[in-house]
């Protein structure tokens, strides 16, 4: 519904609450005063609810509007025109996402002329050049690329304030998006999900599954909210915060009858066997050339690299590759004996596991529930 609503009637909403007054705010946003009124009585009919009380010394913003205003005020800040439109947010994002003018028509239901003229006149405000052709297809400008990822995060802010919106009028819907890498989706996530949904069963929840690198950049663009997994050292920007949530050791995995079950292997008998470990710049990889370094003790022969839990599971049953993993994450294949700890990880070895935002994210109030969820399934992990 965010591409519904008209920025500078938004604009307005936020120039009121901020400055006190229609007549401040017509001044500020270059509206006229009915113009104003017009839009004001537009938008309070597409939200089903109220953001003025209207009283004879003038409009006192409501609980609506002192909600809406702040988010307004950060869209509009990664917006950074006022010259721009939402039909123009609207056409460059889906030009982003469908990679194409003919599948951007499909997926929007505007006619490419439509979606040309918009990109055109959105250079035009924004005095750059966004599209460029490249071969048949159309690509990107380093300015397009930046501007796409501010309406982006301009979006994820107008959605996270009609959900705040919704919630006021007693409907407790809206989305959290998240990213999370192998360890959380062992347990952590579904019972924070599981106890999550019990009690706020209308509210969607999307998962995104990926390694670090594949999940930053959404993040950092606002398609994901937080993401949950190893945080990084050092930490990956000052655009993003970490929260460490709880520490995981590993352990070192083979299959029930491999020739190091039940024993106390040196490692120098672990560095004898061929090892499967995730990709290299993974903190968990790292910890791994650790444990043999800090022994100086060569290190073993890694014919496979794999981040999949699922194929690392078969590839262990089938043979006398070693892994190191959290025994949360194996930790059906280690009930029925399928898979065995071979070994503990040298004392010391862990690894901070926590979830990731963007700086200064706010969660609307049933995101932070879910957070409370997530911070009392991390409680229970150690």
């Amino acid at each position: 519904m965010w591409d519904e609503l008209n920025l500078r009637h938004l604009r307005a909403v936020a120039a009121i609450v901020r400055l006190g007054s229609i007549s401040a705010a017509t001044r500020a946003v270059s509206i006229s005063q009915p113009a104003i009124t017009q839009g004001l009585s537009k938008l309070e009919g597409q939200l089903g609810i109220a953001l003025f009380n209207r009283q004879p010394e003038g409009m006192q913003p409501g609980e609506a509007a002192m909600l809406l205003a702040p988010r307004i005020e950060r869209a509009l800040h990664h917006v950074g025109s006022p010259r721009v439109t939402t039909a123009q947010m609207r056409a460059l994002l889906a030009l982003a996402e469908a990679g194409s003018y003919v599948s951007a028509s499909v997926a929007t239901g505007l006619s490419q002329p439509t979606l040309h003229r918009a990109l055109a006149d959105l250079s035009i405000a924004l005095r750059r050049k966004l599209v460029e052709r490249r071969g048949k297809g159309i690509g990107f400008t380093d300015s397009g690329q930046s501007t796409i990822r501010a309406f982006r995060l301009a979006r994820a802010e107008l959605a996270a304030g009609l959900a705040e919106i919704d919630l006021l009028k007693g409907r407790e819907v809206g989305r959290i998006a998240i990213g999370s890498m192998p360890l959380p989706r062992a347990r952590l996530l579904p019972a924070a999900l599981v106890a999550f949904h019990a009690l706020y069963p209308d509210f969607r929840v999307v998962i995104a599954e990926g390694s670090f690198a594949e999940l930053i950049e959404p993040l950092r663009d606002g398609d994901l909210d937080l993401m949950l997994g190893a945080l990084r050292l050092p930490p990956p920007g000052d655009d993003v915060q970490q929260l460490p949530l709880f520490l995981d050791r590993p352990v070192i995995i083979g299959r029930k009858d491999h020739p190091l079950a039940n024993r106390q292997p040196s490692l120098a008998e672990l560095a004898s066997f061929p090892w499967i470990v995730s990709p290299q710049g993974t903190p968990l990889h790292g910890q791994w050339r650790a444990m043999f370094d800090a022994a100086r003790i060569p290190l073993p022969k890694v014919p496979i690299e794999c981040g999949s839990v699922l194929a690392i599971r078969q590839m262990l049953i089938a043979s006398d590759f070693l892994t190191m993993l959290s025994a949360d994450q194996v930790a059906l294949e280690l009930s029925v004996n399928w898979l065995v700890r071979i070994a503990d990880a040298p004392a010391g070895l862990t690894r901070n596991i926590g979830m990731t935002t963007r700086t200064g994210w706010r969660p609307t109030p049933l995101q932070a529930a879910f957070l409370d969820q997530v911070r009392i399934a991390s409680s229970k992990m150690e």
